[in-house]
């Protein structure tokens, strides 16, 4: 536990006493400017991770902080059922653009866990409006994270969460999640992604099609499964499932989109899978503001808005100030080049983890696209096996992380029965140089651990 709770409970406390799994209490933020923050101790940190994959900007960026400043200066809320304001328009207009032909609409709201709702409610009511009231459920893949609130946890696919809160929402049915480094055996990659796709299609035959409403997936994992990438023919194939059974196709780009994989939508990856709704968040507004998106088509949004209306909303959804700096986001990504930065940047990150794979006791795997990347840890990278409970492998890198002046993002997802990894995740700015940067830090992180796993018996010195 951290030292915070173990001293008696102070009112007022930081956010922080609701957590565990820390043996220190957290540094105390002062600011922070592009890729690196500073504490009040004025302690450097490098930030690997953009926060939970959120600053694709990175932090200070003058042209946002204007476009803040203005806005702010205007008005900063306006409700949508008395008000249409410009910096929505422009955000709807700007996004559909970047998205391509194949989405009209934006429906703008706080954040990831909101817009997945949204999507869920989207679709379910567009099932309503097109004669298809039975379609209600949401198929997703275990391991999968979509959300904290309860629609989006009752799709997820986390037996740790699952376990708590269960009793409080209708879990969802869940499919196989291709798995590409750890697999059943007599499979390799493809084989099993194969097997996959027919546990989706059994699957949607044993519940039954009429009453499946739509699939959601991660096409490039986040947190739950650290950076997976199926091969190219498994999206393809979802398509074609979906749309047999008429079921809607929703990719939860939360983490994917806003050009972290080097294409503003991951789905421009595979052409061929062309989702019915893509849900977006973090990397749009860049950390400046929450903010989440569902992109629709005209055909679902229609059908809807002749039922009578979307039977849903947030009070922020829209709002002048967001919108607008999330307008602002989206022009320096596009003034900067940033979703070819995170193309080519993303190549050189990912062979340089590779590098340090090969000299590292515990970096199993680095797997991801662009600069959605993560390596798995492992106690034997020829056996595969996870290092035991005791380890706290993934918590003992962040806090020596810290100690070290490199942030990085990871939670033991499922329980860890899926493995544990770390996400590398810098923002889209990031050069080169600073790569290498990171690189010789997260390689005196790994070192200090393997070194901690040694003294304490969790590896065999023999491996070397």
């Amino acid at each position: 536990m951290s030292d915070i709770l173990t001293q008696e409970l102070k009112r007022g406390s930081p956010i922080q006493v609701f957590y565990s799994g820390n043996n220190k209490s957290f540094p105390t933020i002062s600011h922070a400017k592009g890729l690196y923050m500073w504490d009040t101790d004025n302690k450097k940190y490098f930030d690997a991770s953009s926060g939970p994959v959120a600053t694709n900007l990175g932090h200070g960026n003058s042209n946002v902080l204007e476009a803040m400043k203005l806005q702010s200066e205007k008005v900063c809320f306006a409700s949508y059922s008395v008000f249409e304001n410009e910096p929505n328009k422009i955000l709807a207009k700007n996004l559909v653009k970047l998205a391509g032909p194949n989405y009209d609409q934006a429906f703008i709201v706080s954040g990831g866990s909101e817009a997945i709702e949204s999507a869920f409610k989207l679709a379910k009511q567009y099932a309503e409006s097109i004669g298809q009231p039975n379609r209600s459920k949401i198929l997703s893949r275990s391991a999968s994270y979509h959300g904290s609130t309860l629609g989006a946890f009752a799709a997820s696919g986390d037996p740790q969460t699952e376990k708590m809160f269960s009793s409080m929402a209708k879990l969802m049915p869940k499919v196989k999640t291709p798995f590409s480094y750890r697999l059943p055996n007599n499979h390799d990659v493809d084989s099993y992604a194969r097997e996959c796709l027919k546990d989706l299609e059994d699957t949607i035959i044993e519940e039954g099609a009429e009453s499946i409403l739509a699939f959601i997936v991660e096409s490039v994992g986040g947190l739950a499964t650290g950076g997976l990438v199926a091969p190219n023919f498994y999206y393809s194939a979802i398509r074609e499932i979906c749309s047999k059974y008429r079921i809607l196709l929703i990719f939860d780009d939360v983490m994917a989109g806003a050009g972290r994989t080097g294409t503003f939508l991951s789905a421009e990856h595979w052409p061929d899978a062309n989702p019915d709704l893509v849900v977006l968040a973090k990397g749009v507004s860049a950390g400046y503001t929450p903010l989440g998106v569902v992109l629709a088509p005209n055909r679902i949004v229609q059908e809807i808005a002749k039922s009578g209306g979307f039977l849903h909303g947030h009070t922020y959804v829209a709002n002048p100030l967001s919108c607008a700096i999330a307008n602002a986001v989206i022009t320096e990504m596009i003034e900067q080049n940033l979703i070819k930065n995170a193309a080519k940047i993303g190549k050189y990150l990912k062979t340089e983890l590779i590098k340090l794979a090969h000299e590292s006791l515990i970096i199993g795997d680095v797997r991801g696209k662009g600069l959605l990347l993560a390596i798995e840890i492992v106690k034997d990278k020829h056996t595969k096996d996870i290092l035991s409970y005791d380890a706290r492998a993934v918590y003992r890198l962040l806090e020596i992380g810290v100690e070290e002046g490199l942030l990085l993002y990871t939670r033991k997802t499922s329980e860890g029965v899926y493995g544990e990894w770390l996400m590398i995740t810098p923002a889209l700015t990031i050069t080169k140089h600073q790569v290498d940067e990171l690189i010789l830090l997260l390689t005196e992180v790994i070192k200090r651990f393997e070194k901690e796993l040694k003294d304490g018996g969790f590896l065999n010195t023999s491996e070397e």
